[in-house]
């Protein structure tokens, strides 16, 4: 019994079968009912089963988002279904990553597919708009340029999107923002129909709404993100951003950064707020983003930012003592970018007062203290915190060295009255700020357990005289001692060189020594003067050259600047160098070496610092210890680019020949120094020569009345020549004025009897053919009267038919003989043709003997000519009115051509007339050619009428 229960019992159902079956009825259900309850069944397998629900439903479910729209709890199932398959459960058998890119591949390969999720957009539902928005980001996430492609080509699919932003409802806003942020990453067209949807709008009300800068979480940052995803290199969404009023309006948030305590205390004692700060920190990165260098509306951007008060915000932002020092630096860069290459806002820049933070010894107070706050001008308070506050952070002193340098760069005034300032205060000693001179030249220099301070110092200095010969000349002159009280004099270069050799004698820090090999090749660079005031001191030049050949394997960087150093020296040094160019070169060779110095060089330029420099992004990473400081640390920008351009130059340097020096000015082209010389003594040659050349004048002059005298005579005999070929071109012309009349006579006269002669053969030929028409016409008649008879008597005997047979031959024989005649006239007519064109080719003969004659003519008119135009041209200038002359004998040779060309028509005119008489015969020919077959099919028809008789 037990065993007949267990064979009655149903199989068990497997869950891929289930899923089968539940695919089945969703494809087929006709109610809805059905369909509902096929996708919740589906739905509880999705999490373990993604690959079997997907594969068998995923149309299907598909299909039910257009099919039941209107059913708010289907089209729930069916989105939450279509997520768990997008997200399945990580320990499920079926997951796998390719689940997501075949269920993107599936809405986004078809259009009405992504359509279809953002028509639900327009829905009020909450779940239907959170769950759409959902299965966009999950398609973008696994297919995103295809996601892009279906959003931009969706009509008002991107004005939807941007809509989601003002649902109230929290979840349904911030995933809309989230995915508008991820589709405007990379697709420019997205960005802009994502802007001019009102999305800034949107943005700076959900600021608002979030509580700001100050307040704000999470989507404030994603605000943010997305802002900057739309000004991104768009240029016409910052314009879009100016124009809508938004610049007003993001001051606004930035005044709402860090308000002050409603109860009066210290700004100081607020508490840290992570979430502020990188909120700050990531509006800063968005006012950067229109301050791109190069880019089309920078300069507009920032004349807008300053206008609305920006540029003092975030000064006062920099320069506040309790803002941490990630969003302190960040808003100095933004400051430097903000000014740089604007001329009217770099000569303001420097009247905005800040507040003093931390050692205040080296600024001096300009507006005394407000509210205990002392404050100074913002150029004194930047040289503060680069050279004076060494407490202060290195990405500070950084950013605040960058905002000096955005403030001289590409304005020559404001760099030459940084350097006067400098050089001023320097050599008076007088200078309450911190001065990069003083920190460069003085004594304690570099000695000061902060290599950072003069780092700063070169780099601010090596900006100040970069590409500027000025500049580079006022910081030439700068020295110490009195040669009048017998004091040595001692020179900027030598000084700073000075500074050098001790630092690399006492193993100084790297970046000390690196700092004054930057400044001095910089400062040497196409600056012959300062190499010879370097080479003034011959122990600087040991040291350089001692120290790269050194066989010790550290201080790469400083033995490759030290070859570069070299390498200019030798470069721009000439013969009247202290040490001279060819010495300066067997001096290298001999005690340095060709191979170490391209050794030093190759080392350096290989360097990671120098290599994959622009890799590291400048104030990413605050320094800890001095073997992990980032390249900026070591290099600057503009240098490493200089260094990278020339450096192929400066490996050839000590090649290159002696005798040849580098003219400033012109790269790679030099000029031979004893090519030099011999050229001035040839100079001199000349000016000795000089003065015999003037005794040779004076003879010159008396040579030349005599030539004047004699061109004169010349002149004479050539008018007397002028008038004798003017009488010999006049009976030229004469008689070929005659001869030309006779012809045309002649000419006449024969075309008047060929004209005569054609009318009389084209009568006679007119007559025959009407007599010849004639005769064919009674022909006609009599063989129609013949015919008659023929039928009346067709039945009299075949005696009468070959009578009436015989009378048709005589007929016939009768045409055939006027055809005869006919054929003989055709052939006279031919022959008379010919002798027509033998007439008409001796008429083009007597025309080609007449042209001949004309050329002769014209030729011998022409060596005339030749021949006066060269008497004319030896007395060019005396003898212009007979040129006249000559041109008037030309025009009638002109007009004497046109009489011969008129001839020339009228034959033509006379071939033309013979050619219609010709066309008239033709045609007569084409009529005994029609009656010649009417007489055929009268023969033909009689030939028929026998055999039927």
């Amino acid at each position: 019994m037990l065993r007949m229960l267990e064979a009655q019992a149903p199989k068990q159902q497997t869950a891929t079968d289930t899923i089968s079956t539940l695919s089945s009825r969703l494809n087929n259900a006709t109610l809805l009912e059905d369909r509902r309850a096929a996708i919740l069944g589906l739905r509880s397998f999705a999490k373990e089963y993604p690959a079997s629900v997907a594969s068998g439903s995923l149309r299907g479910l598909i299909a039910c988002l257009t099919k039941d729209l209107e059913d708010v709890d289907t089209i729930k199932v069916v989105l939450e279904t279509l997520l768990m398959l997008f997200n399945p459960n990580a320990d499920s058998p079926e997951a796998s990553e390719e689940i997501a890119l075949w269920l993107a591949d599936e809405f986004t390969q078809r259009q009405d597919n992504v359509k279809t999720l953002l028509d639900l957009l327009e829905t009020s539902d909450f779940f239907s708009r959170l769950y759409a928005l959902k299965l966009l980001a999950a398609c973008f996430g696994a297919r995103p340029e295809r996601t892009q492609e279906c959003v931009l080509n969706s009509a008002l699919g991107t004005s939807r999107l941007v809509a989601t932003l003002e649902d109230s409802r929290e979840a349904v806003r911030n995933e809309a923002l989230e995915l508008l942020g991820n589709l405007t990453q990379s697709s420019t067209e997205l960005q802009k129909l994502v802007a001019f949807a009102g999305t800034y709008d949107h943005l700076f009300q959900l600021l608002e709404q979030e509580g700001g800068l100050q307040d704000g979480g999470i989507i404030v940052q994603d605000c943010l993100i997305l802002l900057a995803n739309l000004v991104r290199q768009n240029s016409s969404n910052q314009s879009l951003f100016r124009e809508s009023g938004c610049v007003s309006k993001l001051s606004n948030v930035i005044k709402s950064a860090y308000t002050k305590p409603a109860n009066g205390e210290n700004a100081t004692e607020e508490f840290p707020n992570p979430q502020r700060d990188r909120n700050v920190w990531g509006l800063l990165a968005v006012i950067r983003l229109f301050l791109v260098s190069g880019s089309v509306g920078t300069n507009i951007n920032q004349r807008s930012f300053q206008q609305s008060g920006i540029l003092q915000q975030v000064l006062d932002l920099a320069f506040r003592d309790a803002t941490d020092a990630p969003i302190r630096s960040e808003a100095l860069y933004t400051c430097a970018d903000m000014i740089r290459g604007n001329p009217d806002l770099q000569a303001g820049f420097a009247q905005f007062v800040v507040p003093v933070i931390g050692d205040s010894e080296h600024v001096p107070q300009q507006n005394g203290a407000t509210n205990g706050v002392l404050k100074a001008h913002v150029i004194d308070a930047l040289l503060n915190l680069v050279i004076a506050a060494n407490d202060t952070p290195f990405n500070i002193r950084l950013a605040a060295c960058e905002c000096i340098k955005g403030y001289i760069t590409n304005h020559t005034e404001i760099r030459l009255h940084f350097l006067s300032h400098a050089i001023n205060g320097h050599v008076s000693g007088e200078d309450e700020t911190a001065n990069i001179l003083s920190e460069l030249l003085g004594e304690k220099s570099g000695a000061s357990g902060d290599p950072s301070r003069t780092w700063f110092a070169a780099v601010i200095a090596l900006h100040l005289i970069w590409d500027d010969a000025q500049a580079k000349k006022a910081l030439m002159d700068v020295s110490e001692g009195d040669a009048s009280r017998g004091e040595e004099v001692v020179t900027c270069i030598q000084t700073l060189s000075g500074h050098l050799i001790a630092g690399i004698q006492r193993d100084d820090d790297e970046r000390t020594l690196i700092a004054y090999l930057m400044l001095l090749c910089g400062l040497l660079y196409e600056t012959p003067a300062a190499v010879d005031d370097f080479l003034g001191e011959g122990s600087s030049l040991q040291a350089l050259i001692q120290a790269v050949s050194q066989p010790s394997s550290s201080a790469v960087l400083v033995k490759g600047l030290c070859a570069l150093l070299i390498g200019i020296l030798y470069e721009y040094s000439t013969k009247d160098s202290p040490v001279p160019r060819r010495k300066l070169q067997s001096l290298l060779v001999s005690s340095m070496g060709r191979e170490r110095y391209l050794q030093a060089l190759n080392s350096f330029r290989s360097h990671p610092f120098v290599r994959d420099y622009e890799v590291f992004i400048q104030g990413s990473a605050a320094p800890g210890p001095s073997s992990e400081l980032p390249p900026y640390a070591y290099f600057d920008s503009m240098f490493v680019e200089f260094l990278k351009d020339n450096f192929s130059r400066f490996s050839r340097a000590i090649d290159r020949d002696p005798g040849i020096e580098i003219q400033v000015g012109s790269k790679e082209n030099g000029v031979d120094r004893e090519l030099v010389d011999s050229l001035r003594s040839q100079i001199e040659e000349g000016n000795q020569s000089l003065e015999k050349v003037e005794s040779q004048i004076l003879d010159l002059e008396q040579k030349l009345d005599q030539a004047q005298a004699t061109h004169r005579r010349d002149v004479e005999t050539s008018q007397s020549e002028i008038q004798r070929l003017t009488q010999i071109n006049s009976s030229i012309q004469r008689e070929s004025e005659e001869a030309l009349t006779q012809k045309d006579a002649d000419h006449s006269a024969a075309l008047n009897e060929l004209q005569l002669t054609s009318s009389r053969q084209i009568q006679d030929l007119q007559s025959q053919l009407n007599a010849a028409r004639k005769a064919a016409a009674e022909e006609s008649e009599r063989t129609k009267q013949y015919y008659d008879r023929q039928l009346s008597q067709a039945r009299s005997g075949k005696t009468n038919i070959e009578a009436r047979l015989t009378n048709v031959q005589k007929s016939l024989d009768d045409m055939t003989k006027t055809h005869g005649e006919s054929q003989k006239t055709i052939a006279d007519l031919q022959s008379e043709n010919k002798s027509w064109k033998r007439a008409i080719d001796s008429l083009k003969a007597a025309s080609e003997k007449k042209d001949k004659q004309l050329q002769d003519l014209r030729d011998d008119m022409k060596k005339q000519v030749s021949e006066l135009q060269a008497a004319v041209k030896a007395h060019k200038e005396t003898a212009e009115d007979e040129r006249t002359k000559v041109s008037m004998l030309e025009k009638e040779v002109s007009e004497l051509e046109a009489a011969s060309k008129k001839s020339k028509e009228d034959l033509a005119k006379s071939k033309k007339d013979y050619s219609s008489k010709e066309e008239e015969r033709k045609a007569a020919q084409t009529e005994l050619d029609d009656l010649f077959l009417m007489l055929q099919d009268i023969e033909e028809k009689r030939s028929k009428r026998h055999r039927n008789d």
